[in-house]
């Protein structure tokens, strides 16, 4: 039986509250079918907002497979970010600002 574990995800025996804590690691195990594929459950799907048809990322880390998605990798980069950015800072202005003293410049 294969392991997968879920980041970011509160499971407790395969029940979820309607209120998902995402800061609370859970875990549930699942068998892989014979052609390779798992089926991550509802309640896990809900919590990262993951619908039939949208487009998940997978990553090895050490010996773990984490799923996620696009949206909550950019959402972790913009947190990570806002640790080095001064409150009130925005780095769109900056951008334009820096972009519209370029073009005055050419």
């Amino acid at each position: 039986m294969a392991v997968v574990t879920y980041s970011n995800l509160w499971h407790n025996d395969l029940t979820m509250p309607k209120r998902h804590n995402p800061t609370t690691i859970g875990q549930v195990r699942i068998r892989i079918s014979h052609n390779g594929r798992l089926v991550i459950p509802a309640s896990f799907r809900q919590a990262l907002h993951i619908k039939a048809g949208d487009e998940v990322v997978l990553q090895m880390e050490d010996d773990e497979l984490r799923i996620t998605t696009q949206q909550r990798r950019i959402e972790r980069a913009q947190r990570r970010a806002r640790r080095y950015l001064n409150p009130g800072t925005s780095l769109v202005d900056e951008l334009l600002a820096e972009r519209r003293e370029a073009a005055k410049n050419e």
